[in-house]
């Protein structure tokens, strides 16, 4: 089974003048994501196997998509529920007052609950979809390290670029991260494209009826953004959690996130680390898709995939890209040694994804749409505690 992804932002200055002008330029990039050998893609099953992670055109590319995909259609999603995922006059959570490194953190036993208000709506959902038509199945698989291209220790790479992977020799690189004040934001966690959503019900089937994609807060990326921000908070950080809108209308997407990226670095100097959160979809066939998923101290989970990018195959002015690789590699492995299973190979394409904003910028697919809330929330708060153990390596001791 391959991934196809659609290239979203492969470019930097080119792309972006283009966009300016009305130039769509579209290129397909067929990924092995979960096997290194498999069958070929037809051309009737494009359209349908679509990653999160592929797919973003200049505007006024959506007529070469239109009527292609069921989840994005016209491209628009309704207007009448944008203030839902709004907490703020700018839309934007910040944590203007972090709480002391010292506070006492959240014991693993208590990640696995799941929160009130995602438990509340599984209960909808069960009344809802009671009657649901069963339109194609779900099939659960733990991606294992059988994937990837290069391992070493807890960290496994499937490397789709010409440059050659020693991770050990990156590991040992150093990182360009120094945090000097905690109670500064330093982590900015944002959402391009920020509909993308869940399945509410742990099944074996899926139906047409229900749509995986939301401008609600409540059921969207931003609410699986909430509980890494948590995490994080809890081990003293300031964080931003940026829970704008960015793909109402999709194409173009990641220059508007962009734009807001540049705005939060012009106000808050001190932002390093910029995560990306998305949610994958993977599908073999009009009636099959995938959950990628493993058992984390009696929980399903859903696993994550981080996504570097580099120079190569058309993608320019990212020269930097070896500092996010090393940022990429250590937040793998101090994921798989806290929480074995939990990650899915690192992705290390030759792609841009705003990635070049700062040397700790990554993309990271929590899961896929055939994933529960419950489960991709879940795994963030083990990305942010994760995480946070990670940024305290960085914290500059006085």
């Amino acid at each position: 089974m391959k991934t196809t992804h659609l290239d979203r932002k492969k470019g930097g200055a080119a792309m972006r003048s283009a966009k300016g002008i009305g130039i769509c330029i579209l290129s397909f990039s067929l990924v092995a994501a979960s096997a290194v050998t498999a069958p070929k893609i037809g051309e009737k099953v494009l359209p349908v196997v679509l990653a999160s992670a592929g797919l973003a055109l200049p505007e006024g590319g959506s007529s070469l998509l239109r009527g292609q995909m069921e989840e994005i259609k016209t491209g628009e999603l309704p207007q009448n529920e944008l203030s839902a995922s709004v907490t703020s006059s700018d839309a934007t959570r910040t944590a203007t007052q972090a709480q002391p490194s010292n506070t006492k953190k959240p014991a693993d036993d208590d990640l696995t609950k799941t929160p009130d208000d995602i438990q509340k709506l599984i209960e909808e959902a069960k009344k809802q979809l009671a009657n649901a038509s069963h339109d194609g199945k779900i099939i659960s698989r733990k991606y294992d390290n059988s994937g990837a291209t290069t391992t070493y220790g807890k960290v496994a790479v499937q490397n789709r670029t010409s440059q050659s992977m020693d991770i050990k020799k990156v590991l040992s690189e150093p990182v360009d991260l120094k945090i000097t004040d905690k109670s500064k934001p330093s982590v900015l966690i944002y959402h391009t494209h920020t509909t993308e959503s869940y399945q509410m019900l742990d099944t074996d089937w899926f139906t047409k009826s229900y749509q995986t994609r939301s401008n609600l807060a409540t059921r969207n990326m931003v609410r699986v953004g909430d509980e890494i921000v948590k995490q994080l908070e809890a081990a003293g950080f300031a964080v931003i959690h940026d829970t704008k809108i960015y793909d109402a209308t999709y194409n173009g997407a990641y220059y508007r996130s962009e734009d807001a990226i540049e705005a939060y670095q012009k106000k808050y100097p001190q932002l390093q680390v910029l995560l990306d959160i998305h949610r994958d979809a993977i599908q073999t066939n009009d009636t099959t898709r995938i959950k990628p998923v493993a058992t984390i101290n009696g929980k399903k989970a859903a696993q994550i995939m981080i996504i570097s990018g580099c120079e190569g195959g058309g993608v320019t002015n990212f020269p930097d890209w070896r500092y996010n690789l090393r940022f990429a590699t250590q937040l793998q492995k101090v994921c798989e040694e806290s929480y074995p299973g939990l990650m899915r190979p690192l992705y290390f394409c030759n792609r841009q994804y705003n990635m070049h904003k700062s040397h700790c910028s990554l993309l990271l697919e929590m899961g896929s749409d055939s994933n529960t809330l419950d489960e991709a929330a879940y795994s963030g708060r083990m990305l942010g505690k994760a995480l946070a153990q990670l940024l305290e390596n960085y914290v500059v001791k006085e």
